[in-house]
């Protein structure tokens, strides 16, 4: 009765502290069959595509327009695929499929999922600093990464598809575009995000273990990078529905 709730029916706004990204590489045809036929993987090479884990720590989430103090601080995990989608004007969008999310707070957990589709559950988060160390990890979810805070001149790492990081960069996310689809309907739910000040910076990953990527079975995940940005205004702007079919046969008459 209220499924059109899930829509993302209003811009939401939030501040990133800080937003760090683990992508990972692997053969295009491993990723196929997680995404739905309205999306095509957004690929690198014609060989690879990508796979990312996003950890998010936001500050003040709120629908946008309403005060800071109406707002929640909440730790974000994202595990999403790097697509492409051609809207009904014909325009290619890059963007995101989102795989699963989780959050530190069942208030979160609630609000994601009465209000997107992108099925949040509660996990346990734990953040350490010990000299130029970051742990983040979770008991629950079975996943934890280390990075080193000091290092410069960070290298690629070993086996990255990419050559340099310029390359690399333009698989960093978060892209402009989130894409949900529903198959009942067919259509597709486009979510755009704003962001102001984006300069992702590479960051050195020491150790990582991602619990929910191992139930993919995916074959010889490659990281391909790993960015970090932070101090970033962040808004989504309220969500778009077009039908897919219609886009499709539209495109049968050119």
């Amino acid at each position: 009765m209220f499924n059109f709730l899930k829509n993302h029916p209003f811009a939401v706004e939030a501040f990133f502290e800080n937003s760090l990204v683990l992508t990972f590489a692997v053969s295009k045809e491993q990723l196929q069959h997680l995404i739905p036929e309205c999306l095509e993987l957004d690929t690198f090479k014609d060989q690879w595509a990508f796979v990312a884990a996003a950890m998010v720590q936001t500050k003040d989430l709120r629908p946008k327009g309403f005060p800071k103090c109406m707002g929640n601080d909440f730790f974000l995990i994202g595990y999403r695929v790097f697509v492409r989608y051609r809207n009904n004007t014909g325009k290619k969008l890059r963007g995101l499929y989102i795989l699963k999310s989780e959050t530190d707070k069942r208030k979160m957990e609630f609000m994601g999922n009465l209000f997107t589709h992108y099925n949040y559950s509660t996990t346990d988060i734990r953040q350490t600093e010990k000299e130029n160390i970051k742990e983040i990890q979770s008991v629950k979810s079975k996943f934890k990464v280390s990075i080193c805070k000091t290092e410069e001149n960070i290298p690629l790492p070993a086996d990255s598809p990419f050559a340099d990081w310029k390359e690399a960069r333009r698989f960093a996310g978060p892209l402009p575009f989130t894409f949900t689809y529903n198959k009942e309907t067919q259509e597709v739910l486009i979510i755009e995000g704003v962001r102001q000040n984006w300069i992702p910076a590479p960051v050195k990953i020491l150790d990582y273990n991602f619990g929910f990527l191992g139930t993919l079975k995916l074959e010889n995940p490659i990281l391909a990078n790993a960015f970090i940005i932070k101090n970033i205004p962040y808004y989504w702007k309220k969500g778009k529905i077009e039908p897919w079919k219609q886009k499709e046969e539209n495109f049968k008459a050119f």
